[in-house]
């Protein structure tokens, strides 16, 4: 399974940005999807994620600034930002899960996909 980020790029302070991230590939059922950020220096950080039936998870920071959405048909997740500040500035990494079942049809394991990451730059 790959995944394609995009939608980053240079805005002010106070703009905003839609992030999008498409899987695609040997895809059966993504489970989780969602985007971290990771600054230089730091270590990278869950900005949000929803599961396939809906239930959102949100870092602190990012509540109330950030929606996270996602088309399953498209399998497809987007961050849409608001009020960007410069501590947003950071590389915008999607991933997505998927289990694998054995012949036995039980959950196998747990996959983890990870895109190249979308840069976001917030500054006047």
């Amino acid at each position: 399974v790959q995944l394609q980020a995009s939608g980053g790029g240079l805005v002010q302070p106070g703009g905003s940005l839609r992030l999008s991230c498409t899987a695609s590939g040997s895809i059966l059922r993504l489970n989780v999807m969602g985007w971290y950020c990771q600054a230089p220096g730091n270590q990278r950080e869950l900005v949000a994620s929803i599961l396939r039936d809906g239930r959102l998870n949100y870092a602190d920071s990012a509540k109330g600034r950030f929606t996270i959405s996602r088309d399953s048909v498209k399998n497809t997740v987007y961050l849409q930002s608001t009020n960007l500040k410069p501590e947003d500035t950071a590389a915008y990494l999607c991933f997505a899960t998927q289990f694998e079942y054995g012949l036995d049809g039980r959950i196998s394991r747990l996959l983890e996909y990870w895109g190249q990451g979308t840069q976001v730059t917030v500054s006047s």
